[in-house]
């Protein structure tokens, strides 16, 4: 049995609850409070994982303490359409693995941003995060934006979605809990409501369901498709 060490107010321990429900795979869950107590830090903690980091995934003995390894972990072993981490096309799989370090650069800034505003991080440059954040968001709405030309709905040049849309969505659509506005990137706020209506998309705090579809129909029957 899987089991979860999780923070449900974390955005990379999100991102492995939905890929676990994209892949509909149960699980155990046990929570370890991040804040304000730092459980996470806990000697009993740092036995599974020195670092003190969340998430955690074991899959019996097999113990995993990185949320983009565990993505790539689970898509390899359990998405039998080999869809969220197609290994056979060497293309797409660099094209991936580019995005999943993109979505670490989110974590440094958008996540850091949010960690200053709503769990009281000081040493934090929160200004730089900001800055930072808005330049990596420019080049990720301009990159959406060419791949909706060519007819592509998700990051990289794949008929689905894959890991690196999992990987960036979180810390993504929680930037503005760190002051971070979406509202002149139009590429990302329209590619965040078709990743919200993947089948079996779970929700989190400061995560709400997609609206009423106003998209075009080819976003709408791709999505139904992934079912």
């Amino acid at each position: 049995m899987l089991k979860l060490y999780d923070y449900e107010l974390s955005g990379n321990c999100y991102k492995v609850r939905l890929m676990l429900a994209f892949l509909k795979l149960s699980y155990d869950q046990e929570l370890i409070e991040f804040y304000p107590s730092k459980k996470h830090k806990s000697s009993k903690f740092l036995v599974i994982n020195p670092l003190g980091q969340l998430p955690v995934l074991s899959d019996k003995d097999l113990i995993i303490r990185d949320a983009q390894a565990i993505l790539i972990y689970l898509a390899t072993k359990y998405d039998d359409q080999n869809r969220w981490y197609p290994m056979k096309k060497p293309s797409l799989i660099a094209e991936i693995s580019e995005w999943l370090f993109f979505a670490n650069d989110l974590t440094a800034t958008s996540s850091a941003a949010r960690l200053h505003d709503g769990f009281f991080y000081t040493n934090v440059r929160i200004d730089e995060c900001r800055h930072r954040a808005h330049d990596l968001f420019r080049v990720f709405d301009e990159h959406l934006y060419f791949n909706e030309q060519q007819g592509y709905s998700w990051i990289c040049k794949s008929k689905y979605p894959t890991i690196a849309d999992i990987a960036c969505f979180p810390y993504t659509i929680l930037s503005e809990e760190g002051g971070i506005s979406r509202i002149n990137y139009p590429a990302i706020r329209r590619w965040c409501d078709r990743f919200k209506r993947i089948p079996y998309f779970t929700v989190m705090s400061g995560v709400f369901p997609a609206g009423p579809n106003t998209s075009s129909g080819k976003y709408e029957t791709q999505n139904k498709n992934l079912g």
